[in-house]
């Protein structure tokens, strides 16, 4: 992982906020936030509706239509509460009684969000936690770096409460330390506050942004830059880093260069194969991407690869590069819950060994925790990831009319945010003063219905005429310019 050269890239306009984790100029994660955003980490003062003894679970109503869940085991009783004798539901949790629940899942489907009591506050080196008493560092620290951020940090922290030391402390100062906690204490009684004043259902305390909170979470000194395309949020990010982590602010650039951020390292075509069921291996290989209410299937394939030695070489070949590509594929779509891989059959046990070793080592670039048992005689891999979100399949798509959920297309949204996009591009970075251009008759009617101001918005934005057409040729994101010239010409 060393080897790796990682980049971030954060990509802002009117219609949403994209984080992009770039190894090697291959896309790695993809994070996409519009207006309805996450709500994963918000707290909320919520009202208990109803206790379920069947399920040891209540559902809590935190305002977002859809009532949250709340399991047994994520109830924490405050520290003046005796612990009943039997942990049972009905006598932790009341109809009608006000408790204060950290979203933990987001809404999914038809599900409401999931939730805990157990609230944690992240900071840039320190996750505060006020009913757990224990001092946590990273494991992915080194032995003798644990010691000395354990040092640091323990005095620091008040009876009854506890820290989790994150990775991005490596290197850190006693003083960086201790403001990072002083900030996140000062938080917890803000929202202490809040949760005393306040009438159920009700906000009191919302996550940063997807932008700060990728910066905050992941960018770090094993990054060799962080490029943002919009001022803003350019001073947005390097305002955050100097009162955090001044030493990073070098790594942070603003791209002023004519071609869109994305476009410039491929995004977009990487992004449009992660949305597509077959992923090409190099060798000629292919994986097959299936994903189902209970669980996501991903089948390994040959396809044309034939190999050069013998069948066996052909196979772990094959089997190896799968490795790599479906745990890329995982990233990138953020893809949870329980994840089977099945790999052609290897005979040998060496090959299986390879295999599984090939698996563990691009699961460490992973985030999101997993648990992965050993691959079968049959080469079945089975795994869990935490699943937090919809994914990126989920955020860019939506079921499809026509089958009835079967199949997926691209959202409206996605669709008028993508060829507006493009539209914009050819005004920005081609000479001539107007433009015709046809687009695909229902992103036409999306373009120029009743209260879209998407074209005079385009003219308006870049000095330039702009006239669209609708043409059935056109595929749904699909952008053709017709004739370009001098206004009067085209």
């Amino acid at each position: 992982m060393a080897d790796v050269v990682r980049e971030m890239l954060i990509s802002h306009d009117a219609y949403e906020t994209r984080v992009a984790i770039v190894e090697d100029k291959v896309l790695a994660e993809l994070y996409v936030e519009r207006p309805k955003r996450s709500v994963v980490g918000n707290v909320y003062l919520g009202k208990v509706r109803d206790v379920l003894p069947g399920m040891q679970a209540a559902f809590v109503d935190i305002g977002l239509g859809k009532n949250a869940f709340l399991y047994v085991d994520e109830v924490v009783l405050p520290d003046d509460t005796p612990e009943p004798p039997k942990r049972d539901i009905k006598s932790l949790l009341k109809p009608g009684q006000q408790v204060m629940v950290q979203v933990i899942k987001d809404p999914m489907g038809t599900k409401g969000a999931r939730v805990t009591t157990e609230v944690t506050l992240p900071g840039r080196f320190a996750v505060l936690m006020p009913f757990a008493p224990y001092v946590g560092i990273s494991r992915k620290l080194p032995a003798e770096e644990r010691d000395r951020l354990h040092d640091i940090v323990a005095p620091l922290v008040p009876e009854g409460m506890g820290v989790i030391v994150r990775t991005a402390a490596a290197g850190a100062d006693a003083k960086d330390l201790e403001s990072d906690i002083q900030f996140l204490l000062r938080l917890w009684r803000r929202v202490q506050h809040q949760a005393r004043e306040g009438i159920a259902p009700e906000i009191v305390y919302t996550e940063m942004d997807l932008a700060l909170r990728m910066v905050r979470d992941v960018f770090g000194p094993d990054f060799k830059r962080l490029v943002v395309d919009d001022k803003k949020e350019h001073e947005k990010v390097v305002g955050f880093l100097k009162r955090s982590s001044p030493g990073l602010v070098r790594r942070v650039v603003l791209h002023k260069e004519r071609e869109p951020l994305f476009e410039q390292y491929g995004i977009g075509r990487q992004v449009e194969r992660a949305l597509h069921r077959v992923v090409p291996l190099p060798s000629g290989g292919h994986i097959a991407i299936d994903k189902t209410e209970a669980l996501t299937a991903i089948d390994v394939n040959t396809g044309s690869y034939v190999g050069r030695k013998n069948l066996a070489e052909t196979i772990l070949r094959t089997n190896l590069e799968a490795a790599d590509e479906a745990v890329r594929q995982i990233r990138l779509r953020d893809i949870g819950g329980l994840i089977v891989i099945d790999f052609i059959d290897m005979e040998e046990q060496a090959h299986r060994a390879q295999v599984q070793e090939r698996l563990a080592r691009a699961l460490e670039r992973d985030r999101t925790r997993t648990r992965v048992t050993e691959i079968s005689r049959l080469g079945i891999v089975e795994m869990t990831r935490k699943n937090v979100t919809d994914g990126l399949y989920g955020v860019l798509t939506e079921p499809c009319p026509m089958c009835g959920g079967e199949g997926r297309v691209l959202s409206e949204a996605t669709r008028r945010i993508t060829v507006t996009r493009r539209l914009k591009e050819i005004l920005t970075t081609g000479r001539s003063s107007a433009y015709v251009v046809s687009v695909n008759p229902e992103t036409y009617a999306l373009l120029t219905g009743p209260g879209d101001n998407t074209v005079p918005a385009l003219r308006a934005e870049t000095g330039k005429h702009l006239t669209l057409l609708a043409d059935p040729d056109c595929l749904p994101t699909e952008v053709k310019v017709l004739v370009e010239g001098r206004l009067g010409e085209a």
